[in-house]
This record gives structure tokens, C-alpha cells and sequence, in this order.
């Protein structure tokens, strides 16, 4: 296994967790890594430099390298997470319960990591057994698969604004807010923050006992804590993020950038977080940024973000002030994980290399399943994984939906955007003849999601398509993939509520009725009101279908129209 830094641990509850590194200096370097939204991917994926070429990225024997490099570099060195480090992962991780990847972030020294979302997935007492260890799981046939003894995480999930609410009848936080790290004799705090969002965005009943508090708030409410214990600098880990505005030139490579767009969430936190935090990393909106968002104060502060799945590192340079307990230099920039130069080179890791095997073994004969010969070697889901737009794999998807539930009456279907996530397949998994096997379409539809059939007036389908832009989705907008033979046009400068018009709702090339009932099929994530759809909850009729998951709809659809899918978007949804 990889050598750890040296790294003590310090809470007002959990104590010390490891042993400290003597300090020689006034002044101490420190390094610290990010890595936000890995999402279980314990193999690399496709990924383009700045510079254009197209690489396999991420994966955990690259990362664990690059982990191990920065130490070699300097032994004052803090592995931290940004969140969504388990769930929506693929079939080697998502079988085994993502104890695999847990078993990886362990064996690298990951030391702290802010909550995601996505670790809600399965519910709060999942995710503390996920944190602590044991098979007591919400379910069984994947719990302790990979470890009949599953050990837990070693590192530590944080979130200062996840509290129980008065429902769960328990006071406080499930998680400590923050951790300090004390290094080369500098004492790190890191404070975390999961987007507030997360009950509209993960399934209700597991997360029905907490509330989800303004991040900001939450933050700046333990700094008065946090600095009295003497901590030479306070690094931010936060689950939430933005995105470049529109037109700039800069990437995750640019250094200094001052174009993140402001109205996206993470800047409008950044602008309110106390000036005494030196640096934000984020996560969740899975881009590649390094900028400067001005503090509170007004001051420039590095807000930086880096990508997906391992894709990039996020590096930050500290130069702390031991007796003064001060930052005197921060840096920052993205490090390209760069799996297919590793490999070349053979420097990857081998360990990990261990834990990818073992994992590919157990869901090998699942995994491998031929499923069909596409009419083209890949079908994408947008560029850059854009979730405001029409694509080709979403097109597929939802005529999936309406194929494998035509027995039940089904019309039209809706897909959410997020719920895609992987092309398919993967450029790194291109096969002769166009071949796709379950694994690649696990990849694209990871959560087993069942499939539901409602009822929808033409009215209430208008009011859901309204609700892609408005509300908590007017920030982040999730634009519905739709069926073939329904369609629509939208003028995104209208105010809310009015940006469809309903006689530009057509299902069989009429207009809808808006009194008309509709047969519609979603999964079951989307029927609840997930993502903010809270329209889709007034539904009737409701027929649930709980031995159809979402990936086998998928399944059964590329089974019988694989050869004749291409990589096109079918323009049913057109903007004035």
C-alpha cells in the first residue's frame, strides 16, 4: 500500500486519529489535494486537455501515483475530497456497494472529504455504515461482497450545514463540521458544506430526518470556533459549484480566472463565506475551473473545482505562519491525471491495481454480458456533459422508456438529465463492431432506478416543463429528454411560468389538450419530484413496475434497435 503523510486529525468529539509530524520552522509548506466527484470510478475514462489531445483520465492507480508523487514532493501533504466520492458509479463499484472505492480513498491516505449529495443516495444509515464499517445494510446482496468484513472509511466526511432536524427527535450534526489537520506542525482546518439542495436531488425518504441549511451560513457560524483553536489556515470543502460564463476563453487549466459565472450558486457562497477561509475547493457541477471570486471583503479568494471522475487534482500551495497563525501565500492550479502517460511510463499504482482487479473480478460475469452492435461506436450525452440541452443518449433513453413499457399504455416518457452519466460507451471502452455490454450501459444509468407510470393532464406536463428553469433548477437548469412524437419549443427570455407556450406542446404532431390525460413513464427518482419536478408528484393513476429498473428499459431497447441507434440528436425540443 501507498505511504501516508504523517497527519493528525483534531475534533471537539472524534480526538486524534494518527500521529503528528514534528515542526522545524516558522514558515511550513503544505500541499493539499482535491478531489471532488469521483463518483466510484476506480478505472479511467475519456478526457480532453486544454490543448486539445484526448487522454484516458482519473482512475485510481493514476490518482493514488499522483497522490504518492505530491508526497515525495513534500511530506507536508493533505488528501482531501470535495464530495460525491461514492454513488452514480459504475458497475464495478455500484455492485459492491462502493466499498471498493472506499477501500481505494483509504489505501491513497484520502484524510477529510466534504459530503455530496450523491453519498445520500441510499439514505443517512446507509452512508454512516459507508463511514463505520459492518454489513447492516439497506441491502444485503451487495453489502460486504467485496470485504465479507467491510471495514469502513478511514477518512472522515464533513458537513457543517447537514443537521437533524426536530422530526428525528436527535440534536446536532450527524458529521463533524470541520476537521483540523495538523502537518509538518501546521494546524489545517477544514470546514465542509454540502449543497443545500440535496433533498429536491436525491430520494426523500432517506434524508427525511435532516435539514440541509444554508451553506454560507453554516460555515461562517463555526469560524469563531475553528479560530479559537489556533489554526494556521481554514480551506473550505464545499459540494456545491458553478461554471465558466458563456463566451470566456478560460479552462481548468487557466490560473487566476475571474470568469466564473456569478449567478451560479458556488459564487454567490464564495462572495459570503468569512474572509478568514484562504481557499474554496467545490465540486458537484462537474467542471474544471480555477478562478478568483472577490470575499466578503473584497478581496480575491481562489474558488477552483476539478472536473469528474478523477479527471483532474485540485492542488493548492500554502505557506503558513506558525506563530502567527496566518496564510502568507496560496497558489493553486489543476493537475491533469493523466492515466495514459502513467501507464506508458509505468508509473501507476500498483495496490490500487490490486483493488481494480478484485473489483472487475466479482461483477466480471455481469459486467461482460454482450448486449448489442450500436449503429455507431458511441452515442454522447451532450457536449461537456451539458444538462440544458437536448441530446442524442437522452433521446434513446426516454424512447427506451416508452419501448419496454408499451404493455402498460405508456405515451410519452420524460429522463432527467442527470440521471445519464457516461456516454455510451466511454471512449475508453470502444469494442469491435460497435459492441456495448451491461457494464457500459450500467455506466450510463447507474442507480436502479425502478420504472413508474403516472397519469398527467396536458396542463400539468406544461407546468413540468415550466419547472426546468424555475425555482431551485433557475441556477442549474435540467432540461427533460423526451419521447419520440412529443415535442416542444421554448423562448428561454420569458419570464417563469411562461416560457412554453402550450400550444407549442405537441404529442403525434397536434398540439396537446390541456385537459387531455396523458400516459407518461419516468423513473422512479423523477416520479417522486426528484430534481425539483414537484409537479410530477400530482400524477394519477400511478402504476409502479418494481422489477423494471430504468438500466434494463435501456437494455432491453439497445437489445432490439442497437443497430439502428446513431449518435443524433433528434431536435424535439427547439428554443425561439
Amino acid at each position: 500500500m501507498m505511504r501516508k503523510t504523517a497527519v493528525l486529525l483534531v475534533t471537539a468529539s472524534l480526538g486524534l486519529t494518527a500521529c503528528t509530524v514534528t515542526p522545524t520552522s516558522r514558515l511550513v509548506n503544505v500541499t493539499v489535494l482535491g478531489l471532488n466527484d469521483f463518483h466510484g470510478n476506480l478505472a479511467p475514462t475519456s478526457f480532453t486537455k486544454a490543448d486539445g489531445t484526448k487522454i484516458s483520465a482519473g482512475g485510481i492507480e493514476a490518482i493514488a501515483a499522483e497522490v504518492r508523487d505530491a508526497r515525495k514532493a513534500n511530506p507536508n501533504t493533505v488528501f482531501v475530497g470535495g464530495g460525491d466520492l461514492i454513488g452514480a458509479s459504475p458497475v464495478n463499484s455500484a455492485l459492491l456497494r462502493d466499498e471498493p472505492s472506499v477501500y481505494a480513498l483509504n489505501g491513497m491516505g484520502l484524510n477529510i472529504s466534504a459530503l455530496g449529495n450523491h453519498e445520500f443516495d441510499q439514505g443517512l444509515t446507509e452512508l454512516l455504515r459507508m463511514q463505520n464499517g459492518g454489513c447492516a445494510s439497506n441491502d444485503p446482496a451487495k453489502a460486504c461482497k467485496f470485504d465479507p468484513n467491510y471495514r469502513g472509511a478511514t477518512f472522515k466526511w464533513i458537513g457543517a450545514n447537514v443537521k437533524y432536524n426536530a422530526a428525528s427527535g436527535k440534536t446536532g450534526t450527524p458529521f463533524a463540521p470541520y476537521l483540523i489537520a495538523e502537518v509538518g506542525g501546521a494546524r489545517i482546518a477544514f470546514v465542509g458544506a454540502v449543497t443545500k439542495t440535496t433533498p429536491g436531488i436525491v430520494s426523500p425518504e432517506g434524508v427525511s430526518m435532516l435539514d440541509f441549511t444554508d451553506e454560507a451560513d453554516a460555515v461562517n457560524a463555526v469560524i469563531p470556533e475553528i479560530q479559537a483553536r489556533k489554526v494556521d489556515a481554514i480551506v473550505m470543502l464545499i459540494h456545491e459549484g458553478g461554471e465558466i460564463a458563456a463566451g470566456s476563453t478560460d479552462n481548468y487549466s487557466t490560473v487566476g480566472c475571474k470568469t466564473l459565472s456569478t449567478t451560479s450558486p458556488i459564487y454567490t457562497i464564495a462572495t459570503r463565506v468569512d474572509p478568514a477561509v484562504s481557499a474554496i475547493i467545490s465540486g458537484h457541477t462537474h467542471q474544471g475551473y480555477n478562478c478568483l471570486v472577490p470575499d466578503p471583503s473584497g478581496k480575491d479568494r481562489i474558488v477552483i473545482q476539478g472536473d469528474f471522475y478523477g479527471h483532474l487534482l485540485q492542488h493548492l500551495e500554502l505557506t503558513v505562519d506558525r506563530v502567527r497563525h496566518q496564510v502568507t501565500t496560496v497558489s493553486a492550479a489543476n493537475l491533469v491525471v493523466d492515466y495514459t502517460a502513467r501507464q506508458a511510463a509505468h508509473t501507476l499504482d500498483f495496490s490500487m491495481t490490486q483493488i481494480l482487479g478484485t473489483a472487475n473480478d466479482k461483477v466480471a460475469t455481469i459486467k461482460n454480458q454482450f448486449v448489442a452492435n450500436l449503429g455507431v461506436p458511441q452515442i454522447h450525452r451532450g457536449v461537456n456533459n451539458a444538462r440544458n440541452t437536448e441530446t442524442a443518449l437522452g433521446d434513446v433513453i426516454a424512447d427506451a422508456q416508452v419501448f419496454a413499457t408499451q404493455a402498460q399504455g405508456t405515451q410519452i416518457s420524460l429522463m432527467n438529465p442527470g440521471g445519464i452519466r457516461a456516454d455510451l460507451p466511454d471512449a475508453t471502452q470502444l469494442k469491435p463492431n460497435n459492441a456495448v455490454n451491461f457494464g457500459d450501459v450500467f455506466s450510463v444509468q447507474p442507480f436502479s432506478n425502478t420504472m413508474v407510470i403516472m397519469t398527467l393532464t396536458g396542463q400539468q406536463i406544461k407546468d413540468v416543463l415550466e419547472q426546468q428553469w424555475s425555482g431551485p433548477n433557475a441556477t442549474a437548469v435540467k432540461l427533460l429528454q423526451v419521447s419520440a412524437g412529443f415535442s416542444y419549443t421554448y423562448t428561454l427570455a420569458n419570464a417563469d411560468g411562461q416560457r412554453i407556450n402550450i400550444a407549442d406542446i405537441k404529442f403525434g404532431g397536434a398540439p396537446i389538450d390541456p385537459a387531455g390525460k396523458y400516459r407518461v413513464a419516468l423513473n422512479s427518482f423523477l416520479a417522486a419530484g426528484g430534481d425539483n419536478f414537484t409537479v410530477l408528484k400530482g400524477g394519477t393513476d400511478v402504476v409502479q413496475l418494481p422489477n423494471l429498473l430504468d438500466v434494463d428499459a435501456l437494455n432491453t431497447y439497445l437489445k432490439a434497435k442497437g443497430a439502428t441507434l446513431t449518435d443524433t440528436v433528434q431536435n424535439r425540443i427547439t428554443a425561439k
